[in-house]
């Protein structure tokens, strides 16, 4: 289409509470929101012709690892979701758990155990049987992950979820898994836990093959890609998806389509994902035709791709960018320091500068969308003259702060690093403080050393929401001492757990309000935006299921005949 007619202010329309959003540009029928789980089927569908398509989509970065139980990047979980599934998916258009795995579930009484049926005739893509035993395989590995591991991986999420692992099992929301029947399957709790089923939607949930995991030492971090350690099975993961591992070169990872996938294949033989760390080469390449989609549009392209008549399907924003602050480094464990660098910030130069039209500002840690959204939030607003105060008060004398931030990678929650840095450096040392630069390649392991313990006085990150429930986001961040923040504050600590086992209501919300209320009041970190995210689409792609939460299985991709 002529740029002459692309409409000014693009039409949009949200697909329910935490449905994708969609740009209508120049192909009207492209849509962020099927209807189904991911791969689903009814049992009374023929076998799908086995599909030849190629996909080529081009992303931020290389995964960081292939095994989702120990990774957490964006990357790693783009490919692993193709690869493996969970017990439970997630409804695209509501967020809410839907049958993938398991078929069906119950809840006992006591909120403590769940008993899931198992889908039937299911086979891992190494032959092997998906089955009871398999999912307490799985279930097992996460729960007795030993420290050492733990510590060299690069992220791992069942502690954030479950609160402890087996070294510390009086800790722990989980219990046990018992294989009741071949395809019955019962995972006991110690305490109820709300929010159980969203979890189970997140990848780092999905069902490995147990004969895999063995084969491919998977607990044993012995080899390395790109710097990161990894175990064989990280280079090489094996699920019951509708995608199968094809390979791992430097830049790009191949996967083929399941042929005893027991699912709806798709039209997609093969995916290609192909990392360009750069935005400009990654807009470039979709406009050459080497690649198909890519993600994490930036500010700085979305014009270029408008006038190129490309299609750009927005997300609906379900993640925070933020500040971190780590109070181990002894002048920020002073309130007034910590208050003066969120004074010092301006969050609306920053959203209007580097994020997509519509990204909202943000003074709490929980999106707008979910229950427990505090409007009422305290935030001290920007006020550089105020800031200045605080630091005289605090007795700040210049102290340096080593800002650590990344490069050579593009985030959904932020999508040009350098350039978000460079404004909120030149922002704090307008107040007074004394900042070092610190730039670390992603690849060169950014996200472990902001969020372990060491000299990182500031950081750039965020938290992409994976399940629609508000524990999701204060819960990992904020639930308990951890090495990014240093933030301790038992009562905060002891107002999640508990939240996390009230049934949902008006009681379990005001609960989420006055944590986010209590956490914003610290300032353990600065919240900047909720932003959103976009894709940008080639007109070869008819449909694209674009998730707020990511969950993007690519059998949903539809392309043109």
């Amino acid at each position: 289409m002529p740029s002459s007619t692309v409409p000014s202010r693009i039409a949009r329309r949200i697909a329910a509470s935490i449905g994708a959003v969609l740009l209508v540009l120049p192909l009207a029928s492209c849509t962020g929101a099927p209807g189904t789980a991911p791969g689903s089927v009814t049992s009374s569908a023929a076998p799908s012709a086995a599909p030849t398509a190629l996909f080529t989509f081009g992303t931020g970065s290389d995964p960081l690892g292939l095994d989702p139980a120990l990774v957490s990047d964006v990357e790693s979980y783009r490919v692993t979701r193709q690869v493996l599934e969970g017990l439970v998916g997630v409804d695209q258009t509501t967020g809410e758990p839907t049958p993938l795995l398991a078929t069906e579930w119950s809840q006992s009484d006591d909120g403590r155990a769940y008993t899931f049926k198992l889908r039937e005739k299911v086979t891992f893509q190494d032959g092997t049987p998906f089955n009871a035993a398999a999912v307490c395989t799985n279930f097992n590995r996460w729960f007795n992950f030993p420290a050492a591991l733990r510590q060299q991986a690069t992220g791992t999420t069942f502690k954030g979820v479950f609160k402890a692992h087996a070294d510390q099992a009086p800790l722990s929301i989980y219990k046990s898994c018992t294989a009741v029947a071949p395809d019955n399957v019962r995972i006991d709790l110690t305490q109820p836990f709300t929010g159980f089923l969203q979890a189970l939607t997140l990848p780092a949930f999905a069902m490995s093959s147990p004969q895999a995991l063995a084969a491919g030492h998977a607990d044993v971090l012995d080899q390395n890609r790109g710097g990161q350690p990894v175990s064989a099975y990280g280079l090489h993961p094996v699920g019951t998806g509708p995608y199968s591992f094809g390979s791992w070169d430097t830049g790009s990872v191949t996967l083929t389509s399941n042929k005893n996938y027991w699912g709806d294949k798709g039209q997609i033989g093969t995916i290609k994902f192909v990392t360009y760390d750069n935005p400009q080469t990654r807009m470039q390449a979709l406009l050459d035709g080497k690649i198909d989609a890519y993600d994490a549009v930036t500010v700085g392209n979305f014009d270029q791709l408008v006038k190129s008549g490309k299609q750009i399907i927005q997300r609906d924003p379900f993640s925070v960018m933020y500040l971190g602050m780590n109070q181990q480094v002894p002048i920020l464990q002073n309130l007034k320091v910590r208050q003066a660098i969120e004074m010092a910030l301006d969050k609306d130069t920053l959203i209007r500068r580097f994020f997509i039209d519509n990204t909202a500002q943000a003074s709490q840690f929980v999106p707008p969308k979910l229950s427990g959204f505090n409007n009422n939030a305290p935030s001290l607003g920007y006020n550089p003259d105020k800031a200045k105060e605080l630091l005289a008060e605090a007795g700040y004398k210049g102290e340096e702060l080593k800002f650590y931030y990344p490069l050579n990678v593009t985030r959904p929650y932020l999508p040009t690093p350098e350039k978000v840095y460079a404004e909120i450096s030149r922002q704090l040392t307008a107040v007074g403080l004394n900042i070092k630069p610190v730039p670390v390649d992603w690849t060169d392991g950014y996200l472990q050393k902001v969020t372990s313990p060491g000299d990182h006085a500031l950081h750039l990150l965020g938290w992409n929401g994976s399940y629609a429930d508000p524990d999701n986001f204060v819960g990992p961040l904020f639930g308990e001492d951890t090495g990014e923040f240093g933030y301790q504050d038992p009562q905060v600590f002891s107002k999640i757990a508990r939240a996390r086992g009230l049934p949902d209501g008006k009681d379990r919300t005001a609960e989420y309000q006055t944590i986010n209320a209590q956490i914003a009041a610290t300032v353990p970190a600065v919240p900047i935006a909720f932003p959103i995210s976009a894709l940008a689409l080639s007109d070869r792609v008819l449909k694209y299921p674009a998730s707020p939460v990511l969950n993007e299985v690519f059998t949903k991709v539809e392309l043109k005949p």
